[in-house]
């Protein structure tokens, strides 16, 4: 199924969203399924309720936008979830300071997986603060970066 550019949905996401105080982190379509889904954050997280809220406020401005040049699909509101990868910029600076698991394509010091804390970033490597140490790491060597989950 052809679809207009992602750039162009989520733009009209963000819109949408900003004075609702939600953040869009990510739109993703599935051909398989012909599904749109959106992905939300807001500074207290994400519950069932915020998603409803967000799905009615976009469900009949989207047909305007009609990302599917009037193809039938099926629109999702979502959290991203406690362990996404981080992907844009605002993802780092949100979670400075905090936990992180760290998957590589190959191993460093004879390691594919660190957790520590992000303590910098920059458009080249990311750096965390390990049990052994600060480790620099260029963002190519990255297979995954997400928050750490841990239960307690």
């Amino acid at each position: 199924m052809q679809i207009k550019p992602i750039e162009e949905i989520r733009k009209f996401f963000e819109d949408m969203a900003r004075p609702m105080q939600i953040e869009v982190v990510d739109v993703e379509f599935d051909n398989k399924n012909n599904t749109l889904t959106v992905f939300i954050e807001t500074e207290d997280g994400v519950d069932l309720d915020t998603c409803e809220k967000f799905h009615n406020a976009i469900m009949d401005p989207i047909d305007e936008l009609d990302p599917t040049y009037g193809a039938a699909y099926t629109l999702n509101v979502s959290s991203p979830g406690l362990d996404r990868p981080f992907k844009t910029q605002r993802d780092f600076e949100r979670n400075l300071g905090e936990d992180v698991e760290v998957k590589l394509y190959a191993p460093l010091k004879g390691k594919k997986f660190l957790e520590g804390t992000l303590t910098g970033f920059d458009e080249h490597s990311v750096t965390i603060l390990t049990a052994k140490g600060e480790e620099k790491i260029n963002r190519t060597k990255i297979a995954k970066i997400s928050k750490a989950v841990k239960f307690e």
